[in-house]
């Protein structure tokens, strides 16, 4: 059963009623049919309604929900032939990372994104998302396998960052994410970068330096979480709602000052609402991206990239 977040009780009351009614009317054999149908009409509208109006605290809340789909989910519904490859030849295998090589209409790529789980069990399992150094320099290596080979890279952000442990610290966590970004930077085959929930700091931005970065519409990417900011700002961490509507987090924000090339659309309440429209969308996204990028040589590419993101922020030049 999907977990329901404070804004959308008026709905789960609503579907909860019309249920009742629909079981009375088998049970009783009484026709409501009349009755559900306004119900159904009135639950449409209000979906619009509170769906249409999502504040970014609202947005930040169903980028982390649970049932979200994963990188995982995406991977089996886009690519083909995908084969998982482990560890980073250095020090082990980072499970909140997964990555490998697969097949996308056809062409050869190689795919890499952040993994959370579904569940207790599976989060510990995972990390809740967090890699650890080793998960980011197993990230590099498969994009310098990548980058040898000539495969496009196609990276799904979904982090709350990097893991921020005593271990992760002593192991280079920090350098390996400035390497990552560095790295990344001077690749010579097209870089798709998909923000498919949340976008955490420094642990989101090491797989994030592409030629486009793409958001669901429900996604959020920042420098630092809500509850962070306001744990800094107002020694408050409790006041994340409010960091949020400020913070200018949204796809809708970030596609506005040019961080982000394109909102790719969600269902209506989330992606988890439907996992085979979003893997479509997603894909479709992906193909434009790569129609674009596959005539530019490895050169224009770096080029292209370094374009993209000298052109980000807005500042004015005093002399």
């Amino acid at each position: 059963m999907m977990a329901n977040l404070p804004f959308e009780r008026p709905l789960f009351e609503l579907r909860k009623k019309i249920q009742e009614l629909k079981q009375f009317t088998e049970h009783e054999s009484i026709d409501f049919s009349k009755e559900i149908e306004e119900l159904e009409k009135k639950l449409k509208d209000l979906e619009q309604q509170i769906y249409g109006n999502l504040t970014p605290w609202q947005k930040t809340q169903i980028s982390r929900l649970a049932q979200r789909p994963t990188t995982l989910d995406y991977i089996e519904r886009i690519f083909t032939d995908f084969i998982e490859l482990h560890g980073d030849r250095a020090y082990g295998d980072d499970h909140a990372i997964v990555g490998g090589i697969a097949k996308f209409n056809g062409m050869p790529v190689t795919v890499i994104g952040h993994q959370k789980g579904r569940d207790t069990k599976e989060n510990i399992y995972r990390n809740f998302g967090m890699p650890h150094p080793e998960g980011y320099r197993k990230a590099l290596r498969l994009m310098q396998q990548a980058d040898k080979f000539r495969r496009p890279i196609i990276c799904f952000i979904d982090t709350p960052g990097a893991f921020p442990g005593i271990g992760a610290e002593e192991r280079g966590q920090s350098e390996a994410i400035a390497r990552n970004l560095r790295e990344m930077a001077l690749f010579q085959v097209p870089i798709i970068c998909i923000v498919i929930g949340e976008g955490g700091s420094g642990g989101a931005l090491a797989l994030g330096v592409g030629n486009y970065l793409y958001m669901l519409e429900n996604s959020i990417y920042s420098v630092i979480s809500p509850e962070g900011a306001a744990a800094i700002l107002w020694r408050d961490g409790s006041q994340g709602e409010k960091a949020a509507n400020a913070m200018k987090i949204t796809a809708q924000d970030l596609y506005h000052f040019g961080i982000c090339d394109g909102i790719i659309p969600e269902p209506l309440g989330g992606a988890h609402k439907d996992v085979e429209f979003q893997s479509m969308q997603i894909k479709t996204y992906i193909e434009q991206g790569l129609k674009d990028l596959s005539p530019l040589s490895g050169e224009e590419l770096v080029e292209h990239r370094y374009k993209k993101f000298r052109a980000i922020g807005e500042y004015i030049s005093i002399i």
